[in-house]
């Protein structure tokens, strides 16, 4: 099947302002959720459909092209003995997290966000960078790790911040193993970590106090009024 042309049929808004150039660059369908896979380090086409349920093969492709074009992404071939093709984020696409921040904080304040769809590891792993809460995280000085299916993830705490990064967990103080939803359950929905573990869809190993405070970290914000 014959691929969209990209570059000639990508509508533009012809306005100068800034805002709407940044439209023309990521505002295809699709591409700000391409970016939001690759926040968390370079991946393979198919991890990227992983993350991304929603989307076909031959849009994923136009996407990446799309993005490739605007300098947003980079295509990479990892060393031998892997020898495959990833995508990454350029240092200018890397600069876009604070965009997502702010995106993440203003719509989760939206009364018709459905929390029940499905929910990415890179999903959770940003929401993370952006919901914490520093007066709640005072004091702690940890090191957590999040199996999330096939990736893992450890973040530490210092100075009322927390630091995500893809790596070894191996010593952290306490480990959540489960999928995203699951995780993002227990830390946005609600959901108890005894209930989640009771139904078998939550493991815990490590400090439980610690993995119970962590939870508590990221408050949600009040819900914007639904006006008719």
């Amino acid at each position: 099947m014959r691929l969209e042309n990209i570059t000639s049929t990508r509508r533009h808004y012809d306005d100068a302002c800034a805002a709407a150039h940044a439209l023309d660059l990521i505002g295809e369908r699709w591409a700000l959720l391409v970016m939001r896979e690759l926040m968390m380090g370079p991946k393979r086409f198919n991890d990227l459909r992983s993350g991304l349920p929603g989307i076909s093969a031959n849009v994923l492709t136009q996407r990446l092209e799309g993005l490739e074009a605007t300098g947003v992404v980079v295509r990479r071939k990892l060393p031998p003995p892997a020898a495959v093709q990833v995508y990454a984020l350029s240092e200018w696409g890397y600069e876009s997290e604070p965009i997502f921040q702010a995106l993440g904080r203003w719509a989760a304040r939206s009364p018709l966000h459905d929390p029940t769809l499905p929910f990415s590891a890179a999903s959770l792993v940003l929401s993370l960078r952006t919901m914490i809460d520093p007066d709640l995280a005072q004091g702690l000085t940890a090191c957590l790790g999040l199996r999330l299916g096939a990736e893992t993830f450890r973040a530490t705490f210092a100075d009322n911040r927390i630091e995500i990064a893809r790596g070894s967990v191996d010593d952290a103080d306490v480990v959540f193993a489960g999928d995203a939803r699951v995780v993002a359950g227990a830390i946005y929905g609600g959901q108890t970590i005894s209930a989640l573990e009771t139904a078998g869809v939550l493991r815990i190993e490590g400090d439980r106090a610690l993995a119970e405070r962590f939870v508590r970290l990221f408050p949600l914000p009040p819900k914007a009024p639904l006006v008719p």
